[in-house]
């Protein structure tokens, strides 16, 4: 069933196309994380869905329901801020019960003393501590109800916050990068809490972030956005191996992943240094195209072997893998490749090399940046025919 969908939202500031006819539908319980560039407009999208800002057109539809025109308040939608947007001066238990007054109880109900005396009211503020606790207690911060957003750690106020966001029980849950905050570990212990998080409520989520590797590792499927377009919606295995853009395979991946221009020579091939590889039939010889391949497909040609002319630039040591940045000498274009620690032993900057690749990770760009296919049974014979023949 889908949950949540967004049609043809579009949205300019003074004149300038901040979303330009974004689209996506997510069914119940998937998480979709959006990521892109800053300026990209992910962000200015969730406050559109929040009911914060409003689209000058598109729908948004949550539950079956047009919900553009409600206000914020009648969307049944909660947000989780990049700064938490916790209340300084309520504790932990009062801020996660706010969503729950709000809904729940009289404007003359939430008054602190007058809301106690009214008939009815003493056994709602009951029933939402109960709620507030159950909440908390699921979440492992019930020892720190009693406690404000000053008294507490990173991880804590994010917590509260997520707590916060639950407890209405809402139709969608949106997050605007609620781990930014946070250093590298506790990221990504927390990570792990969110998505299980998101599986105990069963509700569609849209999670905003920069980070790639969050939007990886957690989502369902990850929405990637360019210049306020959405370019790609789909699994994470297929957005970083199958990318349909130039533009979303050079976004994601780290290093990102290697492009290099060229064109289709007169026999409809295009070259790779000793490797070529068959294009459409429909392209003409002399268009131009973009040859991309991550790091992790390049290696070091062995003695004998053949391969692609280079020199070593600069090397990374992380740890696990080496990242050895080379410059092609037959053109002035940098290739960056991901290779074992042990088979980086003894390179050293400005040692010449020679580059080999795998045919079938070969990807094909046209000049637009849109994916083309290639024969990859004829980039295998014509490789081994150039090294043997």
């Amino acid at each position: 069933m889908t949950a949540f969908i967004l049609r043809d939202i579009n949205k300019s500031f003074g004149g300038n196309s901040i979303l330009k006819g974004v689209s996506l539908e997510a069914e119940a319980g998937e998480f979709i994380a959006l990521v892109g560039p800053s300026g990209c407009g992910k962000s200015t999208l969730l406050r559109i869905v929040a009911g914060l800002d409003h689209a000058d057109r598109g729908e948004i539809v949550i539950g079956g329901e047009d919900v553009s025109a409600k206000a914020a308040g009648d969307r049944n939608v909660a947000m989780v801020f990049q700064s938490y947007a916790l209340y300084p001066h309520l504790t932990a238990g009062q801020n996660i019960a706010v969503p729950l007054a709000m809904r729940r109880l009289s404007t003359a109900g939430r008054l602190p003393l007058i809301g106690d005396l009214l008939s009815g009211q003493r056994q709602i503020r009951a029933d939402i501590q109960r709620d507030v606790r159950t909440m908390a207690s699921s979440l492992k911060i019930d020892h720190l109800l009693d406690r404000k957003p000053g008294q507490m750690s990173g991880g804590q106020r994010q917590r509260v916050a997520l707590a916060r966001a639950m407890v209405r029980q809402p139709n969608v849950f949106l997050m605007d990068e609620p781990l930014s905050n946070l250093d590298a570990n506790l990221r990504v212990h927390a990570r792990g809490e969110i998505v299980e998080l998101h599986r105990k409520a069963g509700v569609p989520t849209l999670y905003v972030t920069h980070d790639q590797s969050e939007a990886l590792s957690m989502a369902d499927r990850v929405a990637v956005m360019i210049g306020g377009r959405l370019l790609q919606l789909d699994s994470p295995r297929t957005i970083y191996d199958d990318p349909s853009h130039l533009e979303v395979a050079k976004f994601l991946g780290q290093p990102r992943i290697n492009a290099l221009s060229t064109v289709i020579d007169d026999n409809g091939l295009v070259h790779v240094g000793h490797i070529r590889l068959a294009t459409r039939k429909d392209l003409k010889p002399g268009a131009a195209l973009s040859i991309a391949f991550r790091p992790e497909f390049v290696r070091l040609a062995e003695a004998g072997e053949g391969g692609v002319p280079a020199r070593v630039e600069r090397l990374e040591f992380l740890g696990s893998e080496v990242v050895v940045f080379t410059k092609l000498a037959a053109m002035d274009a940098v290739v960056v490749a991901k290779i074992a620690p042990a088979d980086a032993i003894g390179l050293k900057p400005g040692q010449p090399i020679d580059l080999n690749l795998d045919p079938d990770a070969i990807l094909l760009f046209d000049e637009q940046g849109e994916r083309l296919p290639a024969s990859v049974a004829t980039v295998s014979a014509l490789r081994s025919e150039a090294l043997h023949g």
